[in-house]
């Protein structure tokens, strides 16, 4: 081991500058400007907005307790029994209370029916509705939406737990701007410390929702209102007919009303704690899921985004232009650099890998620190940075490789119709009419 590392610092140190710029040109060319620099510069810009106009954002505070809006919380679950109790108990700790609460339960098959009907008749639930049959989360969600009474209507997971003042933050945006048709709230890990697993996802979390949307939201291409914790216009989830069959509906969505030209914002402040999976093959399937949606809804469905027709918003384009270009396009040519570096120099492979890890190890700990500085627990996400040395692992190589083989696999056989998230029924219709 000692020899190791003696060849390590031996070499790199004789190693001149420009050799370690060739060598590692894909992160000093295009990970640094883009998920540093370039979101480091956004980031302080966001937060000088945001002291600049706290004295609007005040009175659009104040005017929504003034007019106090009757909002509905929807939840669609499926054998999340456990999970009920805690979710309502957070909910009726918020500073905002005028809220008809619907759950709706998806054809589960435990004790859900039986706990929110218990907490139904004790008022803590408005209203209980039950597809017998599994119909799907969008199935469950447009009919919790059908009995909505809500001027708002919030949508939650079931294992969600809140902030105090979550929904009272992710209602104010829409006192700001009439234009802004949805708001995502800030979703963080709750289990960090059940898997190290999940410690991981944690970090992953704090750099691509917290920070990511942040700077999303700030450039305008926002473009996922997350289905664990986001805000809608109920006017205008009736006016696009609700959420069509996923997997991936919250991003959908979220791109339907952006077609309509309204603003999506994403509210930090708003936070909520969900479960992340804790074993690699419930994380594997989650994470093809959700890649599968970005060739499904991005490339097929919502395709006209790139036509320059009379509905062309440059805002929409960019959006889905930057997803797809440092997603599929990037990945795929991560893969030709990799392939390359190992033909190219096999006999310092060892030596790259362990550069590697500690030059995104720095930009990790940099991102990271800087959210930590941002956040109402910093204190406590402090703590992830131990998990900062292996992020390169976790998200360079072993996500790197879940997302590619997902959108291969939607591209050449359409794989999303055949998710078991979905019942088959579902994904039949959806697939004859091309959702």
């Amino acid at each position: 081991m000692i020899e190791f590392w003696q060849w390590f610092f031996d070499f790199w140190l004789n190693v001149s500058p420009e050799r370690i710029v060739r060598l590692f040109w894909y992160f000093f060319l295009l990970e640094v400007p883009r998920y540093l620099l370039f979101d480091l510069v956004v980031v302080i810009l966001f937060m000088l907005k945001r002291l600049w106009n706290s004295s609007s954002y005040q009175a659009a505070n104040s005017q929504l307790f003034v007019e106090n809006p009757l909002i509905s919380i929807i939840v669609p679950a499926k054998n999340e029994g456990k999970h009920i109790p805690k979710l309502v108990e957070s909910l009726t700790e918020q500073t905002y209370q005028n809220y008809q609460l619907i759950i709706i339960d998806d054809g589960s098959d435990d004790n859900t029916p039986l706990i929110c009907r218990k907490l139904e008749q004790e008022g803590k639930i408005d209203l209980f509705l039950r597809n017998e049959e599994r119909g799907g989360k969008a199935s469950a969600a447009n009919l919790g939406l059908r009995f909505a009474k809500g001027k708002y209507i919030v949508h939650l997971d079931a294992d969600t737990s809140f902030d105090r003042d979550a929904i009272e933050k992710i209602l104010t945006p829409f006192y700001t701007d009439p234009d802004i048709g949805a708001v995502g709230g800030n979703v963080k890990v709750r289990n960090a410390k059940e898997a190290v697993i999940a410690g991981f996802q944690a970090v992953e979390y704090l750099q691509t929702i917290t920070m990511g949307r942040m700077v999303a939201s700030y450039l305008g291409i926002y473009k996922i209102v997350s289905g664990a914790f986001g805000a809608f216009r109920k006017d205008l989830l009736d006016r696009v007919g609700g959420w069509d069959i996923g997997p991936g509906l919250d991003g959908d969505i979220t791109v339907k009303i952006r077609k309509m030209g309204y603003r999506i914002v994403f509210e930090p402040r708003s936070v909520s704690l969900t479960n992340v999976p804790t074993s690699i093959k419930k994380l594997t399937n989650q994470r093809f899921r959700w890649s599968r949606s970005l060739i499904r809804f991005r490339l097929r469905k919502h395709a006209d985004i790139f036509v320059p027709d009379q509905n062309f918003q440059f805002s929409n384009f960019f959006s889905s232009l930057e997803n797809l270009f440092y997603n599929v396009v990037l990945d795929a040519l991560w893969f030709y650099y990799v392939i390359r570096l190992v033909v190219q120099n096999p006999d310092i492979i060892f030596l790259m890998i362990v550069m590697k890890m500690f030059l995104y190890g720095m930009s990790n700990f940099v991102q990271v620190i800087l959210v930590c500085l941002m956040s109402e627990r910093g204190r406590q996400e402090i703590k992830l940075l131990m998990y900062i040395p292996f992020m390169s692992i976790y998200d360079g190589y072993y996500l790197r490789i879940v997302r590619t083989v997902a959108y291969f696999r939607e591209w050449l056989t359409s794989s999303s119709y055949n998710d078991a998230w979905n019942p088959s029924k579902s994904s039949v219709q959806a697939k004859e009419h091309r959702l």
